[in-house]
């Protein structure tokens, strides 16, 4: 049969999702004309009725209203199974979905909200993982627009029942009006552009407690928007008068350098469909045998002409959002530091790449052993050794880079910035990922002043407490496994 929601082509097979849809619409299809059975239908009868009537509602838009009337009668689950079908649809077939069955997505998702449906954060939370960044294609923009109205509408149900996904929204909205603020005088952006600074200015002004939620991550990305009036005043607040925000533990921004980013805030900025290839490079892919598989992932997902910064959210997702277990780190597969160093090649533009890097040694910064994880800022250490000495070029630019953030990225916080990076360095070394800092500062290829930069990072007097470089210490950690 021919599908009505995907586009396919005749070598692919059918998707098994849409296939119980529709098989369980052919079967109850009687069922869904009013007027309706007032019996209480079996659990599996139930699960069967609510596949037909979803799929009723993408099929015939005319008869959708029918069909939710039907589904509010019979409901028996808090809408959870409908809720927990869309999400499936949207994580599977969203890209392959047809332009009315997108439409149709977004009434119904508006439909779940208005009734409080068990689940409906998860519902927003995949809707936004569809956007995907650096692209302004009609089909994108129309899926921005569409959400960040959704966001606006229905402002107070979603406060009201789940307003930790605000925190998502404001995540994924400052991390698109990066790209979206980039390009001048385009018409088709200017209006979805104003309203994506009008939910974040909402949020960030009404709602800072959420904003918190993100962490650190949050300075990172309003950075990006200071040329932007409104985020250049609220982060003149941020900086200066932080009680304008209304948090009482809220006092100095040097608090939120110190809250990490939970993983499902990298998740937001990439697809489904690219996870599930990254993961695949990762964990099955043999060093020396990616290249094709990267040129693949690079013409599918890369190639466009604004389509360059999402090497930033590539890297941050790599970098905290995928940790390999033991036995992947200690094989042969193609490890983390590796996929890092070909993104940062295949960055064109100089504001791109300055951004990666800042992505990659993000949590360098304000890394605290006690809090922050080793795996978020592994990879840009051995991204560094293995370049030695073949592309030292690589160690050259990553080390300029970080001491160049150490002493530039915030001067009135420079003491949590050293303490950062210092503590860094110590847990690296005690958890054996590198024996001692002395693989780059006596690296004879290495540049003088970098190993003098480094030397004078790593001096007892740059941060608080007991030194940590001295003889016990290091042969104390020496050779214990990551």
């Amino acid at each position: 049969m021919v599908s009505r929601l995907t586009l396919v082509v005749s070598h692919e097979a059918e998707n098994q999702i849409e296939v119980s849809l529709r098989h369980a619409f052919e079967l109850l299809e009687p069922k869904l004309r009013p007027p309706f059975s007032l019996a209480i239908p079996k659990p599996d009868k139930y699960l069967e009725l609510n596949r037909a009537i979803l799929y009723g509602v993408f099929c015939e838009p005319h008869f959708a209203k029918t069909h939710m009337k039907h589904l509010h009668a019979i409901v028996c689950d808090g809408y959870a199974f409908f809720v927990k079908l869309l999400v499936e649809i949207i994580h599977h077939l969203y890209p392959k979905l047809v332009g009315s069955v997108k439409n149709q997505l977004i009434w119904v998702t508006k439909e779940m909200i208005d009734v409080f449906a068990v689940g409906f954060d998860g519902l927003l939370v995949s809707l936004l993982r569809q956007i995907i960044g650096g692209d302004i294609s009609d089909g994108n923009l129309w899926l921005c627009f569409e959400l960040v109205n959704i966001f606006l509408d229905k402002w107070h149900c979603i406060l009201e029942e789940e307003p930790l996904v605000l925190s998502s929204a404001l995540y994924t909205y400052l991390r698109l009006l990066a790209d979206h603020c980039r390009p001048l005088n385009n018409e088709k952006l200017e209006t979805l552009k104003q309203l994506e600074i009008d939910l974040c200015v909402k949020i960030l002004r009404e709602e800072f407690h959420l904003c918190l939620k993100i962490g650190r991550d949050i300075i990172r990305l309003l950075q990006d928007l200071v040329h932007v009036v409104e985020f250049r005043a609220i982060w003149k607040d941020l900086v200066l008068n932080p009680s304008q925000f209304k948090v009482s533990e809220f006092a100095d921004i040097s608090q939120i350098y110190c809250m990490k980013t939970s993983s499902r805030y990298f998740l937001l900025r990439v697809t489904p469909e690219m996870e599930c290839h990254l993961r695949f490079l990762l964990t099955h892919v043999k060093l020396g045998h990616q290249k094709r598989h990267q040129l693949w992932f690079a013409r599918k997902f890369l190639n466009g002409p604004n389509r360059e910064t999402l090497i930033v959210d590539l890297v941050r997702f790599i970098c905290c959002a995928h940790h390999p277990p033991n036995e992947i780190i200690q094989s042969d597969i193609v490890p983390r530091w590796a996929v890092i160093g070909w993104l940062l090649t295949s960055c064109r533009k100089s504001y791109v790449e300055a951004n990666a890097k800042l992505a990659l040694f993000y949590d360098w910064l304000f890394f605290n052993g006690s809090l922050d994880n080793i795996m978020n800022i592994e990879p840009a250490m051995l991204l560094m050794v293995h370049s030695i000495p073949k592309y030292i070029d690589m160690t050259h630019t990553l080390l300029e880079f970080l001491l160049l953030l150490v002493d530039n990225y915030d001067m009135e916080h420079k003491d949590i910035i050293i303490k950062g990076v210092s503590s860094a360095f110590q847990v690296l070394i005690c958890k054996g990922v590198i024996h001692s800092y002395d693989v780059l500062a006596s690296c004879p290829v290495l540049s003088p002043l970098l190993k003098e930069g480094i030397g004078r990072l790593l001096l007892p007097e740059n941060y608080e407490g007991e030194p940590w470089i001295n003889g016990n210490s290091l042969a104390a950690c020496r050779g214990k496994a990551v």
